[in-house]
């Protein structure tokens, strides 16, 4: 498989319309949290490597199974690339698994103590849910964990990291939109 890098915001897919430009990449809030997100999920610095040759693998989209195909792949001495549109870690950091576990323990947590009384511990009136600190939690937790899936571990594993739209333009090839003027 190779890549071929279309670079300019004029420039348009071979088989397509121009995608939207993934270009920069903000999470609300724009948070101390999120910004850590957003640098190590898709620094705004990241210049994409110049496609060089043929790939061993390419995968489009770094979600769990991407950087896992990407670095196993790299690490047995093959040539990787990766490419993603958004974040670096897929539903799995950004939107689904670790989120949503973060979420549910403070949920579970409120739950326990209003049942706390059946196992003769008393929790005075007026404890309450503050939805904005359960929120901050979860996206400091989410920024600590992005770490893992980070550009700079994917290159330091490398992966070839590819940030833009992917689009195959043929049976052996794919061409990556990264909507930057350069």
């Amino acid at each position: 498989m190779s890549i071929t890098n279309v670079m300019e915001k004029d420039s348009a897919p071979t088989n397509g319309p121009a995608p939207t430009a993934p270009w920069p990449v903000t999470v609300s809030p724009m948070d101390e949290h999120n910004r850590r997100l957003v640098t190590n999920a898709h620094p705004p610095q990241h210049q994409n490597p110049r496609a060089d040759g043929r790939y061993n693998l390419v995968v489009i989209g770094a979600g769990t199974a991407g950087l896992i195909g990407s670095i196993a792949t790299a690490g047995m001495g093959g040539k990787a690339a990766l490419i993603e549109r958004h974040l670096l870690g897929g539903d799995c950091l950004n939107w689904g698994c670790v989120p949503s576990k973060s979420i549910i323990r403070s949920a579970k947590v409120m739950a326990e103590l209003r049942k706390a009384a059946e196992l003769g511990i008393y929790v005075p009136d007026g404890v309450r849910v503050d939805f904005g600190a359960v929120m901050a939690r979860m996206r400091s937790l989410r920024a600590d964990i992005s770490h893992d899936d980070s550009m700079t571990r994917l290159q330091r594993e490398g992966v070839e990291v590819f940030l833009g739209d992917a689009r195959f333009t043929g049976p052996d090839t794919v061409e990556v939109f990264d909507g930057k003027d350069r």
